[in-house]
């Protein structure tokens, strides 16, 4: 039975969610018990009713709130979907399953015949046609109950890794993160069933690119510099933002994030700093607001007259390394600096220099002027004079 292997955190986990769908859906079931127009009022997950703010430093959802009504024509299939949807999650909690994201689509999908009753015609109706319209239901159902999907027990692929002189418990095993090899740990979609048992180290370095990730791996900068040592492998995943968080809050270690010197690589980092726009109903528990921009910056490229900044590239290296501005990057930077959150005085000159000269760089760069430089230097010296952007 799949049952006798379910770890005891585990269990709470399912045992909480499931009491939390009881709670949350009653009131339906009495709507629908007294006869009455069933609803649900759900908090509006659109960027209009998404909200900066600034004392937290997070992206958080705002107050307004949309009724989805069974009998609202241009609301009901909506309505129906969510409670599908629901009641796929709460089975698979009971059953002690772990569906995916993509199970759930499957196992919702299906085609509704019915017959109108005036003319006699017959119509079909899929639950849904994408995966998408599914992915954006379980994002309903979490900010209706307030839970995570990691928090139901619903998983998804393996993306960041992560290695470093720390022990974890996950599920019956305690694992040694500092004795992966060559390999990493790939952070698991539940990261909150992870417990810490014991960490030796003084801060945490998330690195954008898997490829340099490996070379500081293999090289030892977690050891030498007392690190843990964290890939996203570009876009953040949630496991690998909460995962970071929680280094943060419980263990206290401060976090520096490494991305190329472009707009792609700096949202990247505010991702992880203040939240997802998209995602915002996830900030609180996902964001890490103490997280430290540590480079690729403009300035580490070119310097800075104003503040007189010296440039960790050489004339003849900038000529060798820096790759000529998209067209699509310029956009992304003129986005980033309609950001509250972009608009500090650092932040304003480093996208004004990228303005400027139309460059950008990658991480790789700083490795071809040799590896050791990345991670005896540039990475320790920053750290050291506190040459970061926060």
């Amino acid at each position: 039975m799949v049952a006798e292997y379910i770890d005891a955190a585990d269990r709470e986990a399912r045992r909480r969610a499931l009491s939390v769908f009881r709670e949350r859906f009653k009131e339906i079931y009495k709507q629908i018990k007294m006869g009455e127009n069933p609803f649900l009022m759900l908090p509006k997950r659109t960027l209009s009713n998404t909200i900066y703010d600034e004392k937290r430093k997070l992206l958080l959802l705002g107050p307004e709130k949309l009724k989805r009504s069974f009998f609202d024509l241009h609301e009901s299939k909506k309505f129906m979907q969510t409670l599908l949807m629901a009641r796929i999650i709460y089975e698979a909690l009971e059953r002690d399953e772990y569906p995916t994201i993509r199970d759930l689509y499957y196992r919702g999908k299906h085609t509704i015949l019915y017959r109108d009753p005036s003319t006699g015609r017959r119509y079909e109706e899929n639950t849904w046609d994408e995966q998408r319209e599914s992915d954006a239901v379980i994002r309903d159902i979490e900010v209706f109950t307030g839970l995570l999907r990691e928090e139901m027990l619903i998983l998804s692929k393996e993306k960041g890794k992560v290695v470093g002189n720390m022990r974890i418990r996950s599920g019956n095993d305690i694992i040694d993160l500092s004795r992966m090899g060559h390999g990493a740990y790939a952070i698991e979609p539940t990261p909150d069933l992870i417990e810490f048992i014991d960490v030796d180290a003084e801060f945490v370095l998330v690195v954008e690119k898997d490829a340099v990730f490996q070379q500081l791996h293999r090289i030892g900068f977690w050891r030498k510099h007392k690190a843990i040592l964290i890939t996203s492998a570009g876009q953040p995943d949630r496991a690998t933002r909460r995962f970071l968080r929680r280094l943060n809050e419980e263990l206290k270690l401060p976090v520096y994030i490494l991305t190329d010197a472009d707009p792609y690589g700096w949202y990247i980092y505010s991702v992880f700093r203040i939240g997802s726009i998209t995602l915002s109903y996830e900030s609180e528990r996902l964001a890490t607001p103490e997280a430290r921009f540590i480079g690729v910056s403009m300035t580490d490229i070119f310097g800075d007259k104003k503040t007189g900044k010296k440039p960790y590239l050489t004339e003849q290296e900038r000529r060798n390394y820096i790759i000529k501005a998209k067209d699509a990057d310029i956009k992304r930077a003129y986005e980033l600096m309609n950001y509250r959150w972009f608009q500090t005085e650092k932040w304003k000159r480093e996208i004004e220099i990228f303005l400027d000269k139309k460059s950008k760089l990658e991480i790789e760069a700083l490795t071809s002027k040799g590896l050791r430089f990345l991670a005896d230097k540039y990475l320790p010296e920053k750290i050291e004079t506190g040459d970061w952007i926060s």
